[in-house]
């Protein structure tokens, strides 16, 4: 990961540690591929993608979680989820970022697979 990258999660974490969320996990890897943070909201464990972008051309961060890396996301969550004694409630987030800080948006249940 590059360290702009690196930064944008670290910005990320940070900032949803400070609304009330503990972190649990960073970069979790499988097969399936990458969850960039793992967080409990309280009983609801929260998937979270951070992205970063520098422009908003192709319709900025956001557009960027298409239906082929939310499956991804959600097949990683649930190999996640086989290492638990027992399924809590789940949910995706998404953190977006611009020019890494600039702006930051975090959007709740930014979309479902349950």
């Amino acid at each position: 990961m590059s360290n702009r990258g690196t930064q944008a999660e670290q910005l990320a974490a940070e900032f949803l540690v400070r609304q009330g969320l503990k972190l649990t996990v960073r970069n979790y890897r499988c097969r399936y591929g990458e969850i960039d943070l793992i967080l409990q909201d309280g009983d609801t464990l929260v998937f979270t993608e951070v992205r970063l972008r520098s422009r908003s051309d192709f319709g900025g961060a956001a557009a960027s979680i298409d239906s082929h890396k939310q499956r991804k996301l959600i097949l990683a969550a649930q190999h996640y989820l086989t290492q638990l004694p027992r399924t809590p409630p789940c949910r995706f987030d998404a953190v977006l970022l611009q020019n890494t800080g600039e702006s930051l948006e975090w959007i709740k249940n930014a979309f479902s697979a349950w």
